[in-house]
């Protein structure tokens, strides 16, 4: 079935019907539902890409509209322009001005789909069997929509948050993270940052069930380097033995064949033992529990940086990305590079871990460089009693006792490390679930099964009530 053919409203009950015992056993909030799935669809229809055509402003103005709507006064809600892009930050004043503001945090923009590559028009978002398809399925339009319609569901019922809520959308996350530090900027007085866009719950393959939920407390710092090797070149039929590519290629096959150290700390501790429970490979799941008990056990290391799902997680990883050499069939070559992508343990910095690149490679005559944009170093925030406690109750309101919970450090790069950069916690929370299979972000036929609606709501409005107490 599609929105075209069926209300909004419709669509929500007929899913309601199919959705997991767990989540049909809350009360429901019909009317958030509803706004939620309408500002989802609407939202993934504008073309929120970085150059030219870019419509985030469009989607910033959608959600000014259904805030001012549902109360907030106009000047409560600010969409700022920047560049090709906008960021939005609407304040729900608390009644106690003592508090530090809670900030909920997300992302309007998303990477380009081209329609040609999709089955479906990746900026056309239609439902059919109870999924929803377009960019910004599950990276992170819906989960935005989610966010804002609970929180209208809040002040429809009445709600007076003690203390001060802050909504606030970058508008350029996957691109340049510019607006990014603009808001962490503005908002570093915040007690802590619940970032909708990280974390999430993990489907059955075969049930479709609930298996568990994480929350992000960590992430993972960014780097790019250039490895550079120039030399005076000259004609291929007279041979050197300093060729910029083979002298290059030795540094690649240097930094191929490194490890750096195994490492933890509370958070991916604790994700080895508690998501060891949840791996289909028994000799995956034993090597998790021998990590976590030792991180230098050699024997679980091999097991676990074999696996590409794992080995980001045991420590800071490096690897080639791009190559580039020479300048003609017939000369030998002057110039050759390579670029080499990192993802950083947090409590290292950039400068750190090119030093130890440099030390691997041994060779004086590659030079290296940082070319990274938009990366911060940030520590990990710490596991807050308040946040834990919440979460654990909110996402079991929605899902159900029991569903095991399990934290986590994320490898990818997130608008939370301004915020942990300046010292305020951040913590990616997001109530979606997917099932490994049908995890789709940034690629082709991005999806998400709305039967998440109702229980997200449900999640949504538990935690920010308990957080804004």
């Amino acid at each position: 079935m599609t929105a075209n053919r069926f209300a909004l409203a419709g669509v929500l009950a007929a899913v309601a019907l199919a959705s997991t015992p767990s989540a049909a056993k809350t009360a429901g909030h019909p009317a958030a539902e509803a706004q939620a799935l309408d500002l989802s669809m609407k939202s993934m229809a504008m073309r929120s890409v970085r150059g030219e055509g870019n419509r985030t402003i469009d989607v910033a103005n959608l959600y000014k509209q259904a805030l001012t709507a549902a109360g907030w006064a106009a000047s409560d809600v600010e969409v700022t322009p920047v560049d090709d892009t906008a960021y939005l930050i609407a304040t729900w004043k608390g009644t106690d001005a003592t508090l530090k503001p809670l900030v909920i945090s997300g992302h309007m923009d998303v990477v380009e789909a081209n329609p040609a590559d999709w089955k479906r028009n990746p900026f056309g978002p239609v439902i059919e069997d109870g999924v929803l398809y377009g960019r910004g399925a599950t990276d992170m339009k819906v989960s935005g929509a989610l966010a804002l319609a609970s929180l209208v569901e809040l002040r429809r019922t009445g709600f007076k948050p003690s203390r001060t809520i802050v909504l606030e959308f970058s508008g350029d996350e996957e691109t340049t993270m510019k607006t990014s530090g603009i808001i962490a900027e503005k908002l570093k007085n915040a007690e802590l940052v619940i970032n909708i866009d990280g974390g999430g719950g993990t489907f059955d393959e075969g049930t479709g069930k609930p298996l568990y939920w994480s929350w992000d407390g960590a992430e993972k710092t960014y780097a790019d380097y250039r490895l550079e090797v120039t030399n005076a070149g000259g004609h291929s039929s007279a041979p050197r033995p300093d060729n910029a590519i083979v002298q290059l290629a030795q540094a690649i096959e240097k930094i191929g064949a490194y490890h750096f150290p195994s490492e933890q700390n509370a958070i991916t501790k604790e994700w080895f033992v508690k998501a060891a429970a949840f791996e289909a490979k028994p000799e995956v799941a034993a090597a998790m529990r021998a990590f976590a008990a030792h991180k230098d056990d050699e024997q679980a290391l091999a097991v676990l940086r074999a696996d590409p799902a794992k080995v980001g997680k045991v420590g800071t990883t490096c690897v080639p990305t791009m190559l580039s050499g020479g300048h003609a069939l017939n000369a030998l070559p002057q110039r050759a590079t390579v670029s080499v992508n990192c993802r950083i343990f947090p409590g290292h910095s950039k400068a750190e871990i090119m030093a130890q690149l440099e030390k691997v490679v041994a060779m004086p005559e590659v030079k290296f460089a940082d070319i990274t944009e938009g990366s911060l170093e940030s520590p990990a925030s710490p596991m807050r009693p308040d946040f834990v406690a919440a979460t654990t109750s909110a996402i079991q309101a929605a899902w159900g006792k029991g569903l095991p919970i399990v934290p986590s450090q994320a490898s990818g790069a997130s608008d939370s490390m301004y915020f942990r950069n300046i010292g305020v916690p951040s913590y990616g929370a997001s109530p979606i679930f997917t099932k490994d299979s049908e995890d789709y972000s940034h690629g082709l036929n991005e999806r998400v099964r709305i039967s998440n609606i109702a229980p997200s709501i449900t999640y949504f409005v538990s935690l920010f009530t308990q957080l804004a107490k």
